[in-house]
């Protein structure tokens, strides 16, 4: 029996009968409202699901219009009743998703002076407990428990946390409501008691001086926009705030963070693309002015650190598009006697840098696999930690110690779980310290990783990562899931998904398509899949997947789309574009309302994000290209897939109300009889649900569609 089949027979289980009657799907009013640019007419019928108070509401959620929450719950009510037929397997993917978490774990404590710090999940808890206990051994310490500080919220998150220097405080920056914005708690850690809430409107990044008496936190704006820096003194008013620095520029973010010695805070303005403005406080000297060691230049980007003595600058100043790493020393006026340390190579992207007291870590990026390189900064010598399956994902993990030679990293593979090493930087020794259990069981061995290549419309080569079960046969038969991004400068990663599981070991391959608009490549490869090359991403898409029906994984009609955020931009592209290669769409918190979006200045990420996909506003060429593409003013009468689109009504990345128009407009538009389905969750974000356990149940949703709707008989049709 064929993997289609076994699917199709499946399904069937759950299918209605043909006597039930089918469900009838929302119709959105729509109302006329027609504005003009560039001497061009953009009609928006669907533009009243936009609450015209959408800041009170990402506050408040209960401040929705009444009219739109009884149309979103609608559209949420009938995507529930179409997918009735999948609700038992529903129920099974989210216990076979749930069985392979540990549910007790833990990560690897990092040490810090006399102190060790770490988070924890205890069985059946949603959230985590950090904890400390002292380097040597005793009893652990509670800082916080999210179990019990999430009790009775519809939506709790830690979105970031720290300890002072002198330990004698933890801070977290905690969202309740799914909006990112903040409320800092610091506790005592001798008490245990919260002495401090003072900081609210936080993006959730900040930091202690060194005397643990100051906080240096980031605040958004009524349009979500991290425009300032605040120096909070413990204890105090948060009306006594200092302002550090204020950004003008709205196309510019605001965050702060630390030097890996700890010697400096730094302030970071940056755009959404590669210009950055970088200024330094002394952690000693929490009041003192802030001192500029990079001015913005257009199109540069830079990242600072130290080793002590010495300032380590990564960047693509003079034309060095892959980054340089430089090392200067601080004077008075700023950067001194720079000289190089890592050279530019084109095609080898350096992605980051960590700083230790004798050594420099540098982790690259070519071909779309990442690179551990290590410089002896006594005696400049360099080797690289070397790895040997085919596609695999690494991470960095910054620690607390800055005087070691211990180096702790995060190794995956599609195939093989997370390991988490430290490494010996001078006498090159591993240590496994920790390795993803999978309590319901996984066999590496029982899994293929490959990597392909697609050659899209202008020749160039795509990188494909492919991950099947052994056995599922390569004839066309398997349904398989294309996954895409494309944006930003994002690489998608090939590491390891547990979840991703459920659809393979039922017959899937799954793919990830790491097309231009990422930095897989390098940072051409951004370059190439931005502005006015933006239509590269889709190409290479579609050249994927044709690519892999030619290798026979699959056949058309087959398979099923997914990308979130940007890239659901993608899938709103792709299925204007190229509608007949899918049987299925997964399109999560999808930016598809682009010229709309892109037009409004008052959205949080519009004027930062003119950089990625231009301004139609002022530039026409930036508009004419833009709407040629734009998924929404693109939905046409056209014979569409079966389509999932999801949301988070306080989402400030990806406003609800783009995938709300959107799926309004296909289903007006769609001349199939494929389903067009919504789902927004009316208490959480741009990440989803809150809770590990509570997540899953948003990603069997997904997995269940995409089952259903690669059974191509005609009882689903009828069904439906």
């Amino acid at each position: 029996m064929t993997v289609k089949s076994q699917l199709a027979g499946h399904l069937r289980t759950f299918l209605p009968s043909s006597s039930q009657s089918p469900p009838v799907a929302p119709r959105a009013e729509r109302v006329s409202k027609v504005s003009e640019r560039f001497g061009k007419q953009l009609a928006d019928p669907y533009d009243w699901l936009r609450d015209p108070d959408w800041q009170m509401v990402m506050r408040d959620p209960n401040r929705l219009d009444p009219k739109i929450r009884e149309h979103l719950e609608a559209e949420n009510s009938w995507g529930q009743q179409v997918l009735s037929p999948v609700k038992q397997l529903r129920e099974d993917l989210l216990t076979e998703l749930r069985a392979r978490i540990k549910e007790d774990d833990s990560t690897v404590p990092l040490i810090d002076g006399e102190w060790a710090y770490y988070r924890k999940f205890i069985s059946g808890g949603q959230y985590p407990i950090f904890v400390r206990q002292r380097s040597g051994g005793g009893s652990e310490e509670i800082l916080l428990d999210g179990n019990k500080e999430a009790e009775g919220e519809s939506f709790f998150s830690v979105t970031g946390s720290c300890h002072s220097p002198d330990h004698n405080y933890f801070a977290a920056a905690i969202d309740r409501n799914g909006s990112e914005y903040c409320t800092i708690e610091i506790r005592d850690t001798r008490t245990n008691k919260i002495i401090d809430a003072a900081v609210r409107s936080a993006q959730g990044d900040f930091q202690f001086s060194k005397n643990g008496q100051f906080i240096f936190y980031t605040w958004l704006d009524d349009n979500h926009r991290p425009s300032k820096v605040f120096r909070h003194q413990v204890g105090t008013s948060a009306q006594k705030d200092f302002l550090v620095f204020e950004e003008k520029d709205p196309g510019f973010f605001l965050s702060t963070a630390k030097t890996d010695s700890g010697r400096f805070i730094i302030l970071n303005s940056h755009d959404h693309a590669d210009t950055t403005e970088i200024r330094l406080i002394s952690s000693e000297h929490p009041e003192a002015e802030p001192k500029m060691v990079w001015p913005r230049q257009k199109g540069v980007s830079c990242e600072v650190s130290d080793n002590g003595e010495q300032l380590f600058i990564l960047t693509n100043e003079g034309g060095d598009i892959d980054f340089r790493i430089s090392q200067a020393s601080l004077g008075a006026s700023g950067l001194e006697n720079s000289q190089v340390v890592v050279p530019h190579v084109e095609g080898r992207l350096i992605r980051s840098m960590l700083l230790f007291k004798n050594f420099l870590v540098r982790l690259e990026r070519a071909n779309a696999l990442p690179k551990v390189i290590i410089r002896n900064l006594n005696d400049e010598t360099e080797h690289e930690v070397s790895f040997e399956e085919e596609a695999y994902d690494i991470n960095l993990v910054p620690g607390y110690e800055f005087d070691t030679q211990t180096l702790r990293y995060s190794y995956s593979s599609p195939t093989t779980p997370a390991r988490v090493f430290d490494y010996d930087m001078k006498s090159r020794a591993s240590i496994l310290r920790k390795e993803q259990v999978i309590p319901s069981g996984h066999n590496p061995e029982s899994y293929s990783c490959q990597r392909l290549e697609a050659k899209s419309d202008d020749g160039v080569s795509i990188p494909v990562t492919v991950l099947l079960k052994k056995g599922t046969p390569i004839d066309g038969t398997a349904p398989l899931l294309l996954y895409g991004y494309g944006s930003y400068g994002y690489a998608m990663p090939a590491g390891f998904s547990p979840n991703i599981l459920s659809l393979v070991d039922r017959g899937f391959v799954y793919a990830i398509a790491h097309v231009r608009g990422g930095t897989e490549c390098g940072k051409n490869w951004h370059l190439s899949g931005k502005l006015g090359n933006k239509k590269n991403t889709f190409k290479d898409f579609v050249a994927s997947a044709e690519m892999l029906i030619n290798k026979k994984y699959t056949s058309r009609g087959q398979i099923v789309a997914q990308g979130r955020s940007a890239g659901g931009m993608l899938m709103g592209a792709i299925a204007n574009m190229r509608p007949d290669l899918f049987s299925g769409i997964l399109a999560e918190v999808p930016f598809v309302d682009v010229i709309n979006t892109m037009s409004d200045e008052t959205l949080p990420l519009t004027p930062p994000e003119w950089v990625e996909w231009g301004d139609p506003i002022r530039d026409e060429e930036a508009f004419d290209y833009m709407l040629s593409y734009c998924p929404y003013s693109n939905v046409s009468d056209q014979s569409y897939p079966n389509i999932l689109a999801t949301g988070g009504l306080t989402d400030p990345r990806v406003t609800y109300w783009e995938p709300a128009k959107w799926i309004a407009k296909l289903r007006h538009h769609n001349t199939s009889e494929s389903k067009i389905l919504l789902w927004i969750n009316m208490e959480a974000g741009h990440g989803g649900a809150s809770g590990r356990f509570n997540r899953l149940s948003e990603i069997a949703l997904s997995w269940a569609f995409a089952i259903f709707v690669t059974d191509n008989s005609s009882k689903r049709h009828e069904a439906l």
